[in-house]
């Protein structure tokens, strides 16, 4: 999920461990730790597109990674807090930046984008769809909590008491969204049995900043069917139907660029020409900008382009169709499809 939710996890679980004894430094200090997995970004200037894919979300995401990293970092702040905090001791500092980094990889497991937990064993991609990666009504309410409890002295119990607060009122938001996922399953399964669309397999995911809209793609022989739904809605299920055209591919299939894409899609792409040497290829895990139009409307799309030696030259392209729409625009089109409308 975002930077501030991560942040404010790892800083409640800080709290949580440490609080007691050193007060506001452990949040800080879970804070950090919270933050820790997603520095894989400051990486990227070093690598090329194709290894964008899997390097975000990738070894510093796993659970290897908070296994090897936490007892090095607690081993450090203990040593360097020990002369003048020595109440601390190594196995608190090791509880607070292990379940700091684990929780990490596990919160952005919930949503979309997936995460390669088993690292190095398996680059299999965790995502169970349940919950956008900027979610307010999980983030707001645990941010404020903490920040009230920072405000408390260490010793209070009120300060303990809000910062739980905090941490049961978020979780108990993402059991709801578990809930929600399980119900829009059964919705879009029933629609698609309802209007005889044949289908081998389909996946939800819930669409920015909410979790009442939801996007379904089903994927068929040929192509896929695309669909939303509101929990508002008033009216059955309506599904577009986008041809995949993968034949297109053909020649440069099995090309390092090409087989990374189909496992960041999952599988759920499609392919458009754009000129001799170059195609679009679109994930469409995370539906479309305004929820109608083209295929140049999907939210991420990267570009393709031959080159001499066989080999293909990637370009992320994710704000493509975005560009003629404002902010405004975007989330009044965002807020009308939640109402139903």
């Amino acid at each position: 999920m975002d930077s501030i939710t991560q942040f404010t996890l790892g800083a409640a679980i800080g709290e949580a461990v440490l609080g007691k004894k050193i007060g506001n430094k452990a949040i800080w200090w879970g804070g950090v730790a919270g933050t820790i997995p997603d520095l894989d970004v400051l990486f990227f200037p070093l690598l090329d597109n194709v290894q964008h894919l899997s390097f975000h979300r990738g070894y510093s995401h796993s659970i290897l990674f908070a296994v090897l990293v936490s007892p090095l970092l607690a081993w450090l702040l203990w040593r360097w807090y020990r002369n003048y905090m020595p109440q601390t001791t190594y196995k608190e500092w090791w509880h607070l930046f292990f379940w700091g980094i684990f929780t990490h990889p596990i919160l952005d497991s919930f949503t979309t984008y997936g995460t390669q937990l088993f690292l190095p064993f398996s680059d299999y991609r965790a995502g169970i769809n349940n919950i956008f990666v900027v979610d307010p009504v999980y983030t707001v309410p645990f941010l404020l909590l903490l920040i009230a409890a920072m405000f408390f002295n260490r010793s209070s119990s009120t300060r303990r008491k809000l910062n739980y607060a905090g941490i049961i009122i978020s979780s108990l938001y993402m059991c709801f969204t578990l809930v929600n996922k399980v119900c829009v399953d059964h919705v879009f399964e029933q629609a698609l049995q309802t209007q005889n669309i044949e289908y081998k397999r389909f996946m939800t995911a819930t669409t920015p900043l909410n979790n009442f809209l939801w996007y379904c793609v089903a994927e068929a022989d040929s192509g896929y069917y695309m669909g939303y739904y509101s929990f508002f809605d008033k009216s059955p299920v309506q599904f577009d139907f986008l041809e995949r055209r993968d034949s297109l591919l053909a020649g440069i299939e099995n090309t390092r660029a090409v087989n990374r894409l189909k496992w960041f899609s999952n599988g759920y792409y499609a392919v458009r020409q754009k000129s001799p040497d170059e195609l679009k290829f679109y994930d469409l895990k995370f539906g479309k900008i305004g929820f109608e139009g083209a295929p140049e409307k999907f939210v991420f799309s990267f570009t393709l382009k031959k080159l001499p030696d066989g080999q293909v030259a990637l370009q992320e392209t994710r704000d493509e169709g975005g560009r003629d729409m404002s902010m405004k625009e975007a989330f009044g089109k965002l807020w009308k499809r939640m109402e139903g409308r």
